[in-house]
């Protein structure tokens, strides 16, 4: 049982597991932010466009 105890305490693969998730939602996070950012722009540069070929 000692064994058993000291092997999970000394596995790391989860902790890795969960590194990696996080990293991935971060990564998620900024290019959301980015995109509601440009996208916002992006809007207004057409309806520029727009109201011009009108």
């Amino acid at each position: 049982m000692k064994n058993l105890v000291s092997r999970f305490i000394k596995d790391e693969s989860g902790a890795t597991a969960i590194e990696y998730g996080l990293i991935a939602a971060l990564i998620a996070v900024v290019i959301i932010g980015t995109l509601r950012v440009i996208g916002t722009d992006l809007n207004a540069k057409l309806v520029q466009v727009d109201n011009g070929l009108k």
